[in-house]
């Protein structure tokens, strides 16, 4: 079909758009990846745009002496692995018999999991009980309490019920394979789009998690990477990586400011180089339960 003027001028206008809004969303993150290897002072002076001046690494060095940075991504790290495994078998164990036409109450089960979306016991009485269980200033409070996503128990049930043929199943069953059977030989090999799918979510959400460790973690050794990162960014508590009294107040500023840059591309690295690798799932994630036919 031949395009008219008008439907090249519009298609112009919708790449001119999306150059716009990929240029305000890109360039926060290159300004700040810029200014953590440029001088300070060039920094604050307004004097660095589209290229680092004065490339140094002190902001780097300094987040790499500190024990607490390296301590704090060691754990962040660990909570993120096991958290994620943890979320990955708890929501396909609910997912999958929800998606089964032959459990019997399913959609009460699916009723009283959904009103836990909307109602929940709230702040205090969820700490009163996790502290009843003891759990308290443990690993195990920074996975358990966020084992499971109701939102992604909704999507991968979707997945099974629209995207996962039920002929394919009633063949396996024809052939012998009992219910655990079918779940891991047929279902799970044939859900990998959706596994990559949660695994994305799941992973940026324990990665950038800090809330549950501001709450109720108080061993330092326990802290993830992110409580670091917010004293350094939001307490300005820079006292750990920086010696004023080697160096002048006005050196120590500029570190400073220096390792508020590093410290934002340190904490972030690992979810810029995982992402480009599971973006092209994302599109079926938001596609699930689109079209039904």
């Amino acid at each position: 079909m031949r395009e008219t003027r008008s439907d090249k001028l519009i298609v112009g206008l919708i790449y001119l758009m999306l150059v716009i809004v990929s240029v305000v969303v890109l360039y926060p993150l290159l300004f700040v990846a810029i200014a953590s290897i440029s001088n300070p002072e060039g920094v604050l002076r307004g004097e660095v745009w589209l290229w680092p001046k004065d490339i140094t690494f002190v902001g780097y060095d300094r987040l790499l002496q500190n024990p607490d940075m390296i301590r704090g991504y060691a754990n962040t790290i660990t909570y993120t692995i096991v958290g994620t495994a943890i979320n990955l078998g708890m929501t396909i164990a609910a997912a999958y018999p929800l998606s089964r036409s032959d459990f019997k109450g399913r959609n009460l089960f699916m009723a009283i999991i959904v009103f836990t979306m909307f109602f929940s016991g709230g702040m205090i009485p969820t700490y009163l009980l996790l502290k009843n269980l003891a759990m308290l200033n443990t690993f195990w409070v920074m996975v358990i309490p966020t084992a499971v996503s109701v939102w992604n128990i909704l999507i991968m049930r979707t997945f099974f019920t629209t995207g996962m043929p039920n002929e394919i199943q009633e063949a396996a069953v024809i052939d012998g394979c009992s219910n655990m059977q079918l779940l891991l030989r047929i279902v799970l090999p044939l859900s990998m789009p959706i596994i990559a799918v949660m695994i994305l979510f799941y992973s940026v959400g324990h990665w950038n998690a800090y809330f549950n460790a501001l709450i109720y973690l108080n061993d330092r050794n326990m802290y993830p990477l992110q409580l670091f990162l917010r004293e350094i960014l939001v307490q300005g508590n820079m006292q750990e990586m920086v010696n004023v009294s080697d160096d002048s107040l006005i050196r120590s500023m500029m570190d400073a400011e220096s390792i508020k840059y590093a410290a934002v591309i340190f904490a972030n690295l690992p979810v810029l180089i995982l992402y480009p690798f599971l973006q092209k799932y994302f599109v079926k994630g938001v596609m699930i339960g689109a079209i039904k036919g």
